[in-house]
C-alpha cells in the first residue's frame, strides 16, 4: 500500500539524487573554470613586455630597425625600414623557459617577401621551442639551437603543408627512427593567403605534437642536441644530451607575419 511514508521516503531519495547531481555538475564546472584560468596570455595585446628580442648582428634587446611592434593588438614583424633583408634573421624570444605545456598561437602571413631576402623565405617562418636561451646566442648566429614548428604559407594555387619539425643542432624520433633537418607533416594541410590560422604545440616529457586548426599533423619523440653539431655540442652538460625544456621564439624570417593570440597552458605534472 502507497503510504505517506513510502512516498517521503521517495521524495527524500528524489532531493538526494538531485544534490548529487548538482554536486557531479559544479564539480565538472569548477574542474573546467580551473582548465581555462590555467592558460595565460604570453601577449598582452598593447606592447612587447614579457619578450626580448636578438637579430643576426645586434645585441640582445636592440629592436632592430622596429622589426617587431605592436600595432592595433596585434604584434607584427616588419621589415619595411630594411634597405635589404642581407640575412639579418633574428626571433622574438621568452623571458623564460618552459618545461610541459601546451602552446596555442594565432597567425596570419602579410604582404611581400623583403628585399634581399633568400627565395625560401617567401611565407617561411616559424614558432621555434626548446630554444637555448638568447643571451647564449652569439652575435651572428641566425638561428638558435631547438626545435621549431616551421610555417609555410600557400601562394593561392599549389599545396605548401605548414608544420614541418625543423631541427637546428637538434634529434627527435619520428616513428621510432633518428631524424635530423627538416621533417615533413604527416597530415598535410596549406594555408592560403592571409589567413587567420591557429597552430598548438603539445610537449609532454618525451613526446611532442603539433597541431594546426585542432588537427594533429605530426607527433614524435625523444627530443635531443645533436652531438655533431657544434653550437649544440657546447650547450651539452655532463655528457645530457636529452632536451626538455627551453625558451619559446617567434621568427624574424623574411616575410611579414602577424601575431595576435599567443597563450600557453603549463602542466603541472
Amino acid at each position: 500500500m502507497f503510504t505517506f511514508k513510502s512516498f517521503k521516503a521517495i521524495f527524500m531519495n528524489r532531493v538526494i539524487l538531485n544534490c548529487l547531481i548538482l554536486i557531479i555538475i559544479g564539480s565538472c564546472s569548477s574542474s573546467k573554470k580551473m582548465e581555462a584560468d590555467q592558460w595565460q596570455s604570453l601577449f598582452n595585446g598593447k606592447n612587447l613586455n614579457g619578450w626580448q628580442m636578438k637579430v643576426a648582428g645586434q645585441l640582445l634587446g636592440v629592436n632592430h630597425l622596429n622589426t617587431f611592434r605592436v600595432e592595433e593588438g596585434i604584434l607584427k614583424i616588419r621589415y619595411d625600414q630594411y634597405n635589404s633583408f642581407d640575412n639579418q634573421f633574428g626571433a622574438l624570444y621568452t623571458t623564460k623557459p618552459y618545461t610541459n605545456y601546451r602552446l596555442k598561437v594565432e597567425y596570419r602571413f602579410v604582404g611581400e617577401l623583403t628585399k634581399g631576402a633568400p627565395s625560401w623565405g617567401l611565407r617561411d617562418s616559424g614558432v621555434q621551442f626548446h630554444c637555448q636561451s638568447p643571451s647564449s646566442l652569439g652575435l651572428n648566429q641566425p638561428f638558435p639551437v631547438c626545435l621549431e614548428y616551421n610555417l609555410h604559407g600557400g601562394n593561392g594555387k599549389d599545396e605548401r603543408p605548414v608544420g614541418e619539425i625543423c631541427l637546428n643542432g637538434t634529434l627527435v624520433d619520428i616513428n621510432g627512427v633518428p631524424s635530423k633537418s627538416c621533417n615533413p607533416p604527416m597530415v598535410k594541410r596549406t594555408i592560403h593567403g592571409d589567413e587567420w590560422a591557429t597552430l598548438e604545440i603539445d610537449v609532454k616529457g618525451n613526446t611532442i605534437k603539433q597541431f594546426i586548426n585542432g588537427e594533429e599533423i605530426i607527433h614524435y619523440e625523444n627530443p635531443r642536441y645533436d652531438a655533431s653539431n657544434q653550437l649544440a655540442k657546447a650547450l651539452i652538460k655532463d655528457g645530457a644530451i636529452a632536451l626538455n625544456s627551453g625558451f619559446i621564439s617567434l621568427q624574424s624570417n623574411s616575410h611579414p607575419i602577424d601575431f595576435r593570440k599567443i597563450e600557453i597552458l603549463e602542466y603541472k605534472n
